[in-house]
């Protein structure tokens, strides 16, 4: 046996066609382009080739992307009144913060001053306890890429174990709750779980985001289980995933690959929750185009 492999390039560019579609229907039904606006504060070369891509990717599908780069020195207010003056702007229909924000910055301040309708990454507090409660209007953007890969592989998960490798807010407790939300049966587990290797083996879905590069070998796979690789490691000036590909491959029955796997849903999935939630404020008569 060996893994199908996911091909999130694929299924990311599906998604961005259903997104066009979409906001072609926004504006033949006479309404502004859905308008995503990032902020930058950080002086991390990939994190702003990463927003650049978002930006690029906003306008081949006819949306407004517009970033905003305030100087390093800005002070938590100053951020703050940023993201105020963008949940007033009626024009803005999705926000979000970049991170990581400079040291002297209060993150959480940021981030929470953000108007939960327009909360493009799905991590506001209220978002996030209406995920918690099965009925979410927004979905964390990786979290949600990986439940659409499953999706489109017909990845059975209802009834199935699903075992998440890492607790982040970014990741790991978001997609722990859309995979409850989904009929899973769901074990977190983390750097003080007793004999990883062997609850990782109960697993029909396993899903690996840690941040430590070729951590998930063989050793942890239940044949024919499908392994998420959420993991973005560089390595030797090469990106590579929390699962080492080479052993884990024969033994599984649908692996995401490291690159062109969970990384392309990311922005896909973001330019779906800028859409979805300017449908919400401004044409929620209009029906998205779902594969």
């Amino acid at each position: 046996m060996s893994a199908t492999i996911i091909d999130g390039t694929a299924v990311a560019a599906a998604v961005s066609d259903e997104v066009r579609r979409d906001v072609e229907a926004m504006v033949t039904a006479g309404l502004q382009p859905p308008g995503l606006d990032v902020v930058l504060c950080n002086d991390d070369a990939g994190s702003a080739s990463y927003v650049r891509s978002k930006e690029r990717t906003a306008g081949r599908l006819g949306m407004r992307g517009t970033v905003h780069t305030p100087p390093l020195t800005s002070s938590t207010d100053e951020l703050v009144a940023l993201v105020e003056r963008l949940n007033a702007d009626d024009s803005v229909d999705g926000i979000l913060v970049q991170l990581p924000l400079p040291d002297h910055v209060d993150a959480g301040a940021v981030l929470n001053v953000i108007d939960p309708r327009k909360d493009a990454d799905g991590l506001h507090p209220y978002n996030f306890g209406l995920l918690a409660q099965g009925r979410p209007q927004v979905q964390p953007c990786t979290p949600h890429g990986c439940m659409e890969l499953m999706r489109r592989y017909d990845v059975p998960i209802r009834g199935a174990r699903a075992v998440v490798i890492g607790r982040s807010n970014l990741v790991g407790r978001p997609i722990a709750l859309l995979l409850t939300n989904a009929d899973a049966t769901v074990t977190v587990c983390h750097s003080r779980t007793v004999d990883l290797p062997a609850v990782c083996r109960e697993a029909d879905i396993l899903v690996a985001a840690i941040g430590r590069p070729g951590f998930v070998t063989a050793e942890y796979v239940k044949p024919g289980a499908c392994v998420i690789d959420v993991g973005i490691n560089r390595v030797d000036g090469r990106i590579t995933g929390d699962v080492d590909r080479a052993s884990v491959e024969p033994v599984a029955g649908w692996l995401t690959p490291v690159p062109k796997g969970v990384g392309p849903m990311t922005v896909a999935m973001l330019m779906r929750n800028a859409v979805d939630l300017a449908r919400a404020r401004r044409a929620p008569t209009l029906t998205p185009n779902l594969a």
